[in-house]
């Protein structure tokens, strides 16, 4: 199915006018397209029977939508299809530690879109999607592992959200007294970098002597993630 390419720019909408801390907030969809491309894990909220409900899911981004599925059992992946949804995205880069506890902080960047999304049902899209959700969490595991079987794709329900309404902030950098009458306290201030990398394989159990590590995951062990 084709779609036709979004604007660079991300559109601004009540519901991503950034109201608060307006400096980190950004426009640019390449800014939305780094955010998304550094993760695959997400939270999806919905309205279900009147009550909220946030379920984390992993997600692949392709420039024009985020696709996440689940079980055809999901209550909440089931009701999304007409309902608008958020999903948000964040990595957590640093605790930022000032002065004062008041100007404590964490250096982030995070994507949060909104939408209706779609489900997908062209078979065609549907691999496509379930490829591109697949590669963004393990580069290279789709083609190594057996595809999906007829019985498989059609026990998982899979959803497009567009990447047309979308909001991102960015934080970094230090605390923000260092140039305040906090400055001259004899405290310690600086930031705590976080960093995720990928660690050493573990082999199931059950698996048969002979069978190497394939070199997409042993290439990856000590691999930032984020």
């Amino acid at each position: 199915m084709k779609h036709d390419p979004l604007s660079p720019e991300l559109p601004g909408t009540d519901r991503t006018r950034h109201r608060r801390l307006r400096e980190q907030g950004s426009g640019d969809r390449a800014v939305l397209d780094a955010v998304l491309a550094a993760g695959f894990m997400c939270h999806f909220g919905v309205v279900v029977d009147g009550h909220p409900m946030v379920v984390p899911t992993v997600y692949g981004a392709d420039g024009l939508h985020l696709y996440f599925h689940g079980s055809v059992a999901s209550r909440s992946l089931v009701a999304a299809p007409g309902a608008t949804v958020c999903v948000t995205v964040t990595h957590v880069d640093g605790l930022v530690l000032a002065r004062s506890v008041f100007e404590h902080g964490v250096n982030y960047r995070s994507a949060m879109v909104y939408g209706v999304p779609r489900l997908v049902t062209d078979p065609a899209e549907k691999l496509a999607g379930l490829r591109c959700l697949t590669e963004q969490s393990a580069p290279g595991q789709w083609d190594y592992a057996r595809p999906p079987s007829r019985k498989e794709l059609a026990a998982t329900v899979l959803l497009a959200l567009s990447l047309e309404e979308a909001s991102v902030k960015i934080r970094q950098g230090g605390p923000d007294d260092g140039d305040g009458p906090d400055a001259a306290l004899p405290i310690w201030a600086g930031t705590l970098p976080l960093v995720t990398t990928v660690g050493r394989e573990q082999a199931d159990a059950a698996l048969p002597d002979g069978i190497a590590v394939p070199p997409h995951i042993a290439d990856r062990v000590g691999a930032r993630l984020g």
